[in-house]
């Protein structure tokens, strides 16, 4: 037998039937969902980079795509952490700042991912045939497998401390 009593006191602080969390509990499932389709589509058809001229032009057209996606995903987020109640426990200067503080890092963590794969090596240019010369090492690589994803959910439990 497993104990949900914890569980379920916690799904009692959030509110399921608000709009603005199911537009984040969408944006969140679907953004990550579009964009492996649309890559694993592109990898075996090469149909955007037919359409755009190119698979660089079809690259950043994805990328662009999917910045968009991000700033709709983060502004529901948003959106929804504020209109959900909040954990009294957890109102305080010092749950702040720790937000604050992973916020931060994770900030730094998907940053510096950025700069050391570039724009096509972040936004799927190995679905398009642009490949990187050697793997990626250097940090954030040589301190996490996955330092994007790390970064971002960082950012997020941050975001949601705050």
């Amino acid at each position: 037998q497993v104990d949900v009593t914890a569980m379920a006191r916690l799904f009692g602080y959030v509110d399921m039937t608000d709009s603005g969390f199911i537009a984040a509990v969408l944006s969140i499932a679907f953004n990550p969902l579009f964009w492996n389709v649309v890559a694993r589509w592109e990898h075996k058809t090469r149909a955007l980079s037919q359409v755009f001229g190119s698979p660089r032009a079809a690259c950043y057209c994805l990328g662009a795509v999917i910045l968009m996606l991000n700033c709709v995903r983060s502004h529901s987020f948003t959106e929804a952490m504020k209109s959900q109640p909040k954990l009294e426990g957890l109102d305080c200067h010092w749950v702040y700042y720790m937000g604050l503080a992973i916020l931060a890092v994770g900030t730094l963590f998907v940053i510096s991912s950025f700069l050391a794969l570039g724009f096509t090596g972040t936004f799927l240019g190995d679905y398009f045939g642009i490949l990187m010369e050697a793997k990626v090492t250097s940090f954030p690589f040589s301190v996490l497998d996955n330092p994007m994803y790390w970064g971002s959910t960082a950012i997020y439990l941050g975001w949601s401390l705050m």
